[in-house]
């Protein structure tokens, strides 16, 4: 057989691994042209049926919204009432020009940066310079933000049941990094967040009375598949922050609880413009006082990392500061400059930690920028898991959240309650509710300092990046491997890497092998093997399982050795039709 003829050969086994998973499902499923096609039931219809009907009523025709998972069917028609649908439909109406123009400029300076060899650089704005303006003071239940739950999705009902009833200040209400977006979470999540809300779970209590909801939408790589307005998708962060402020936003306010947000994956300030204006549009519409919206900013890009005071600047009235994403912030610098040689990454294990000077001095210039305008800087999350009273996952937590309450952060996030009292008391070194008096003159952060690599985990990488790809083809957004939470910005770096070392023939650091294609195709072999025999770390119970596992492995092989670096991996899996089937599957 010759060669092309094996290389076909093996893609249409991909594709013919693809089908079987679409298939075996409960549910009425016709076949059409070779498309795996899904039937709603007699309720799932008549729920849309009363929607299509409403919205007809109040003269909208141009939206169309699909059927609900089974079993949703009271959370669909709660959550998308017609004026519910016609405020997300407005909005994106009203936003969906600006939206795309943002989106073309990340690839208009993206192709800028690849075809001139430059370097980001401070700007040189005299309206941002200017010494005079500070943040807009923040209400009373933001003024501590010592002590967050990070990567919380609230899909997954008794873990946010759990954080709901922690002693910590807020909760990453998160619909992004740790949450898989199919219909079914997305509908679910926004739900529970209604019922926290209006007090709706049994034994909960007011929602003032449990920490604060830091509601955390998709960025905007994310679509939200399942709407459509003028015959276009609906993107994914105005779907959630519609539907989030529509039904929510009166009642968090009236509770001194809301809205406030984490804003992910910002790559500029002119992406803080575009957040600033939708919230001042919101406010508008729903008539509460202009400035009520409140949100931090993750800081996850090297670019946003030279224009963190114009963030701040722009959103200076709906400001909560900024926060150190220190896991998709370093796999940003594959994405930009990953096609760079002096660019390459070692082992993540190795060098994601603040102790490595490109991250210390972000950390730094963070803090030193937001207590100048009197704002929250806010460190990293711990993402480690207790699987036992670990001894040193307690000392290496602590030791790593003191080294950056003693740089000057005015909090950080955990993911497993049980390290609430470990960050408990490292916050105790802090005086007061926060650090923003301590201004930090002796820090001078250049472009270099940004962007000077440190001085390889292959196999880790290779797990990860598999098992993340298997955990959303069952709709989830996280999992645990090896005492720690993976998601999505934990995927991002590890796939990120292998892409990078195969690209620039990188070398293992024991024995100096050259990591290529095949070593990387012999490692992801072995992994399956091992995880298929053993059933560690991931339980093989059924052929499902196993055939689903080895699609994942496919999937992965296919995004670490793309010629193009596939800029954003829940994208690239977001628009994989093995996804989508998979979503039709767990909406069923």
């Amino acid at each position: 057989m010759a060669m092309a003829d094996v290389r076909m050969h093996e893609r249409l086994q991909v594709i013919r691994n693809h089908l079987i998973l679409c298939s075996g499902h409960g549910g009425t499923v016709r076949r059409r042209e070779e498309q795996v096609i899904f039937a709603p039931s007699s309720v799932q219809a008549d729920v849309v049926k009363v929607l299509q009907a409403g919205l007809a009523n109040i003269g909208v025709t141009d939206v169309e919204v699909e059927p609900p998972p089974r079993g949703l069917e009271k959370e669909y028609a709660t959550l998308l009432t017609p004026a519910a649908v016609k405020f997300v439909a407005d909005l994106t109406k009203q936003f969906n020009n600006k939206v795309d123009l943002m989106l073309k400029e990340r690839i208009r300076r993206k192709v800028e940066l690849d075809i001139n060899g430059h370097l980001p650089n401070f700007s040189n704005n005299p309206k941002v310079q200017d010494e005079s303006w500070r943040v807009a003071p923040v209400p009373r239940r933001l003024v501590c933000r010592q002590l967050d739950l990070g990567d919380v999705s609230p899909a997954n009902t008794d873990k946010f049941l759990e954080a709901l009833k922690c002693d910590v200040n807020g909760i990453q209400t998160d619909f992004d990094d740790g949450h898989c977006p199919t219909w079914r979470a997305q509908l679910c999540g926004l739900h529970n967040v209604y019922k926290a809300v209006f007090g709706l779970f049994p034994g909960l209590g007011d929602i003032s009375q449990v920490p604060v909801l830091m509601l955390r939408p998709r960025a905007w790589n994310m679509i939200e598949h399942n709407m459509m307005v003028d015959g276009k998708e609906v993107p994914g962060p105005l779907f959630d922050f519609g539907l989030l402020m529509f039904h929510c936003a009166k009642r968090l306010l009236a509770a001194e609880s809301g809205p406030y947000f984490y804003l992910s994956k910002l790559e500029g300030a002119n992406e803080a413009r575009v957040w600033n204006e939708i919230f001042c549009w919101t406010q508008e519409k729903l008539n509460i006082p202009q400035g009520t919206i409140k949100a931090c900013v993750l800081i996850e890009n090297i670019l946003a990392s030279f224009e963190m005071e114009e963030i701040l600047y722009e959103l200076r009235n709906h400001s909560l500061g900024l926060n150190c994403g220190i896991w998709d912030y370093s796999a940003s610098f594959v994405n930009k400059f990953g096609h760079r040689s002096d660019f390459i990454l070692p082992d993540r294990n190795k060098y994601v930690n603040m102790q490595r000077h490109f991250l210390r001095s972000y950390m730094n210039l963070v803090i030193q920028i937001c207590h100048r305008r009197g704002a929250h800087a806010t460190g990293g999350m711990a993402a480690n898991i207790m699987v036992s009273r670990d001894i040193g996952i307690i000392a290496n937590t602590a030791q790593a959240k003191v080294r950056e309450v003693f740089a000057g952060v005015d909090g950080f996030m955990v993911y497993d309650v049980r390290l609430i009292p470990v960050a408990t008391k490292v916050l105790q070194h802090i005086v007061g509710d926060n650090q923003i008096d301590r201004i930090i003159e002796d820090v001078h952060v250049g472009a270099g300092d940004l962007l000077e690599m440190p001085s390889a985990g292959l196999k880790h990488n290779v797990a990860v990046g598999i098992l993340f790809i298997d955990a959303w083809l069952q709709g989830k957004g996280h999992y645990i491997y090896k005492a720690a939470v993976e998601d999505s910005a934990t995927a991002e770096i590890s796939r990120s890497q292998v892409w990078q070392w195969i690209r620039h023939r990188a070398t293992l650091e024991d024995n100096g092998e050259v990591i290529s294609r095949g070593l990387v195709q012999q490692l992801i072999k072995d992994f399956i093997d091992s995880t298929i025999t053993s059933g560690d770390p991931v339980p093989m119970k059924s052929d499902e399982d196993k055939e689903r596992l080895r699609v994942a492995s496919e999937i992965f092989e296919e995004v670490v050795t793309k010629r193009e670096f596939p800029e954003f991996l829940t994208t690239y899996l977001n628009l994989d039709h093995t996804f989508l089937s998979y979503q039709n599957k767990y909406s069923e």
